[in-house]
């Protein structure tokens, strides 16, 4: 969630997308900055995060290699099914839905990291992969005149948004490597989990 009018560089991130949660995350993009709202109808903003920051040269284009290295990591996992019921806030104020359980995404992780040695999750911020929390960003907590955001209202907002209540089963079947950047976000790639390399 970036503030309005600021130019951020450009970044790429591998996510396995959530479609049940796409209405409600264009809407609070649209909200909190339309500049990061994509219309590659390919990407889907509701994501959990399985690696990221990636590869910065990846906004010019994905060569082979990285193609086959994320490939390799995706057919070595199975799809596997989560829920999203929890909502969480973390210190910084961003509000998420905990998926459970989140061992699929901790596998995707760990194998990317492994696979690409120089990708720290989040830039090392939160240390150990053990650490690291897969979770699903919903909004911003705000409290100022005239916007307050909680995990409250956010439920809230949810069982208006969404097509079915929380708990949501979900699915996570592909991984998709992702570019955020002003007016330039949209999916680069996509990789199948448990498919056969080519």
């Amino acid at each position: 969630m970036g503030e309005q009018g600021r130019r951020w560089p450009g970044h790429s991130v591998l996510q396995v997308p959530v479609p049940a949660l796409e209405r409600f995350v264009r809407a609070r993009t649209r909200h909190h900055d339309p500049a990061y709202l994509s219309p590659d109808p390919a990407h889907v903003h509701a994501h959990v995060t399985v690696l990221g920051p990636f590869l910065p040269e990846v906004g010019d284009g994905v060569g082979d290699d990285v193609r086959a290295r994320v490939g390799a990591v995706a057919a070595a996992v199975a799809p596997f099914d989560f829920r999203l019921a929890r909502l969480a806030t973390f210190p910084n104020g961003i509000i998420h839905l905990v998926p459970e359980p989140d061992t699929g995404f901790r596998e995707l992780t760990a194998r990317l990291v492994e696979a690409f040695p120089q990708c720290a999750p989040y830039d090392g911020a939160f240390g150990s992969l053990e650490a690291l929390q897969p979770h699903l960003t919903l909004d911003l907590r705000v409290s100022e005149p005239g916007e307050v955001v909680t995990e409250e209202s956010t439920r809230a907002l949810l069982d208006t948004l969404l097509d079915e209540p929380l708990p949501l089963e979900c699915r996570a079947d592909r991984v998709d490597l992702a570019w955020y950047e002003q007016d330039r976000c949209g999916t680069l790639a996509s990789w199948r989990l448990g498919a056969p390399l080519d």
